[in-house]
């Protein structure tokens, strides 16, 4: 929420001369729903902003240290819905929001020396705010070439999101027996019906080992350049029109177009043909 002038809501309580935590127990009351909102879009924030590590009493005290005048319960409640609820490892891990007992597994990224594409998937879930929504994008990425592979957009943060993100990138590529894809620990990417898909088509799953930012960093820096240069810089209608602009961008432009420096600035397309004529030069020769 911000005024005419875009003034931030610190600015207009200071001039205001009232408190943050009266502010916003006078905004739920005037308008819940935008109040909603702007809580589920701050408790996002700090979740992902913590690696789905904090538990929802961490976020209520992050959110207090902001001003928010916000209970634990309500904050559990709207991060069960959004499957935001932290995973603990303890040998096997148990979902707080499920009750099930779900595996994390060995982080076999790390020690993999790349030089072949479909050799490694990364993937990852990230959050679009629209007015009045929140939609989710999953994305499944070639760690060598870096093409985006797969991605799926829906209102729900639940298995059936990444699931079809996987789908998309294994009816694509079709890969041999032996790729690793590589995640976070999170219920999605931890569930039997995600790990089943990959144990069907011979992928071995790899998490990212806990409170470690630096795992799944080629993922998350293809997040970063998705907001920065796409999602920042329009004002969606609804999500038709997001849906519609998030493909022209990874599928026309971020594979297709747009050069990146650790591919000797080609584009993911451009450095996956090269590895092709390479590999059929060699042949011819043999």
């Amino acid at each position: 929420m911000q005024s005419a002038t875009h003034l931030s809501i610190e600015s207009m309580c200071r001039l205001g001369e009232v408190s943050r935590a009266g502010f916003y127990r006078h905004w739920r009351e005037r308008e819940p729903d935008e109040e909603e909102i702007e809580l589920r879009a701050q408790i996002q924030k700090i979740a992902l902003a913590h690696r789905r590590n904090y538990g929802y009493r961490r976020i209520t005290r992050e959110l207090g240290n902001q001003g928010w005048a916000v209970n634990h319960k309500r904050v559990a409640r709207l991060m069960a819905e959004d499957n935001l609820l932290c995973l603990r490892k303890h040998g096997w891990v148990a979902t707080t929001d499920s009750g099930h007992d779900l595996r994390v597994w060995q982080n076999l990224a790390a020690g993999m020396e790349l030089n072949r594409v479909d050799q490694l998937w990364v993937a990852d879930i990230t959050y679009i705010r629209l007015a009045g929504e929140f939609l989710y994008l999953a994305v499944v990425l070639d760690a060598f070439s870096r093409r985006v592979l797969g991605w799926s957009l829906d209102e729900r943060l639940d298995a059936a999101l990444p699931i079809a993100a996987l789908r998309q990138a294994i009816d694509l590529r079709q890969p041999a027996i032996g790729l690793v894809h590589h995640s976070d620990r999170g219920t999605q990417y931890a569930c039997n019906a995600y790990i089943e898909l990959l144990a069907e088509h011979g992928i071995a799953p790899s998490m990212s080992r806990a409170g470690n930012p630096y795992d799944n960093a080629k993922c998350e820096s293809f997040i970063k350049t998705l907001k920065q240069e796409e999602i920042y810089t329009r004002r969606y209608r609804d999500r038709a029109d997001l849906e519609a602009h998030i493909g022209e961008f990874l599928e026309r432009y971020y594979n297709r177009r747009r050069l990146h420096s650790a591919l000797g600035y080609r584009t993911p397309e451009e450095f996956e043909n090269s590895l092709l004529q390479a590999s059929a030069s060699v042949a011819a020769e043999a």
